[in-house]
């Protein structure tokens, strides 16, 4: 396929060279997708023109002291982040001519890697700075994406260490009139941590796609997580069931993921009538209760692998550190403030490696 867009760009446009960077699953950098004999290097999501492109979600123009143009195009799929397209020319009116056609090339090639993803490994192998452990693998293949973008709303999430994590997952689905929202928080380690929330997810989804209500979808997925594991082991979710129109959600809160709103400038912590997390005792009956959420609403979603995490001198990073850490980023766009919200956690934890994977979900909520 890279071939091939590669052959109509040289075609069409004259372009002289068109380079694929896939962003890696810890969104640090841009990794080149296919290139013999595999010489080119990594570039920064932070610091590079790719990558201000990517950040921005809009094209970057660079331009050379020999008058050579490249297009740095984003890669992306109803809000998906999913890289960026290189394109080098030679004529700088030229390339300014052609640059909303080629965004658009660059668009539709996001749609065909979403779908040529079904038939090869090559885009998720170039997403690898490193090796995934097997756990991690499990999880990143159960994940819906890592954001979307709707007129209602913008989502986006990020998982910590990206190449070793094993309980914490996410999962999203949207209807032309609703938003399901589910943050898991599975206990215990490794493989065995991956296996339980693999297990909860797809009985949650098995019972969304039957049409069940959200109680009900918690109270199938406690029965197929009890039969398994007699509560030995358990997992615990935040369920949302947000209606587009109005705002208007049903809340499903069994466990220990938490949510912090900013509205209005102020951040607040959000509580809901606890429950228990799935899996934990046999046959527990689960109740939705109400929230209303408002256009300019943005709610952040962290595990406990963020708002447990101590410093080295033992202090616990809480919710007056989140709150900070929310406030300082609200000008950034949804799908920027979940890796900022984690390295301020890094900075606070004192270490690059955590002792637990961390989570953090961030949704702005626009309203219809």
């Amino acid at each position: 396929m890279l071939d091939a867009v590669r052959r109509v760009l040289a075609e069409q446009y004259a372009a002289k060279s068109v380079e694929l960077f896939m962003a890696d699953y810890g969104l640090t950098v841009l990794q080149p997708v296919s290139v013999l004999p595999h010489t080119l290097e990594p570039v920064s999501v932070h610091n590079s023109p790719a990558g201000r492109a990517f950040g921005a979600q809009r094209p970057f123009t660079e331009r050379a002291p020999d008058g050579m143009v490249r297009l740095h195009l984003p890669v992306t799929v109803r809000g998906d982040r999913l890289g960026v397209l290189s394109v080098t020319l030679d004529d700088g009116e030229h390339a300014d001519a052609c640059l909303g056609e080629l965004a658009e090339i660059a668009e539709i090639l996001a749609h065909e890697v979403v779908v040529a993803e079904r038939d090869t490994d090559l885009y998720l192998q170039a997403r690898r700075r490193d090796r995934l452990t097997l756990a991690a693998e499990m999880q990143w293949q159960l994940l819906p994406g890592r954001s979307c973008v709707r007129p209602e709303y913008e989502l986006a999430a990020q998982l910590e260490p990206a190449y070793a994590i094993f309980g914490d997952n996410f999962d999203w689905s949207a209807t032309a009139d609703h938003l399901m929202l589910y943050v898991t928080n599975g206990m215990g380690e490794g493989i065995e941590a991956s296996l339980l929330t693999n297990l909860a997810i797809n009985a949650l989804r098995n019972a969304r796609r039957a049409g069940i209500p959200i109680a009900d979808q918690a109270a199938l997925a406690d029965q197929a997580v009890y039969a398994h594991y007699r509560g030995r082991c358990y997992l615990s979710v935040l369920m949302f069931d947000f209606e587009l129109a109005t705002g208007r959600a049903w809340v499903v809160d069994a466990g220990s993921p938490q949510l912090l709103r900013l509205r209005g400038g102020t951040v607040e912590r959000i509580r809901f009538d606890a429950q228990l997390p799935l899996g934990m005792f046999e046959e527990t009956d689960y109740v939705a209760q109400e929230f209303q959420v408002e256009p300019g609403d943005r709610l952040v979603f962290v595990s406990d692998g963020v708002y447990a995490v101590a410093s080295p001198g033992g202090e616990t990073y809480g919710e007056a550190a989140l709150t900070r850490a929310i406030a300082a980023t609200r000008l950034l766009p949804a799908a920027e403030v979940p890796r900022a919200v984690l390295r301020e956690l890094t900075g606070h934890r004192g270490r690059s490696v955590p002792d637990d994977d961390a989570l953090v979900l961030c949704l702005d909520w626009h309203g219809r």
